[in-house]
């Protein structure tokens, strides 16, 4: 049996109290990773445009 499987098979005999906190906690784990994906992707931007961010020319719009 995997583990989808096992899963539904406990799930089956929780109250549907339990049941609903188990669907948050799902809720939960695909957020955290939907928000780890995009940091991740917002940390690649940043070191790809860290040489145009950090330059001489536009370092008096630093104070603005």
């Amino acid at each position: 049996m995997n583990t989808v499987e096992l899963i539904q098979r406990e799930i089956r005999l929780l109250p549907e109290t339990e049941a609903k906190e188990v669907l948050d906690f799902i809720a939960f784990l695909k957020m955290r990773t939907e928000r780890t994906e995009w940091d991740d992707m917002m940390k690649a931007q940043t070191h790809g445009l860290s040489g145009v961010w950090n330059n001489d020319e536009d370092e008096v719009w630093n104070d603005v």
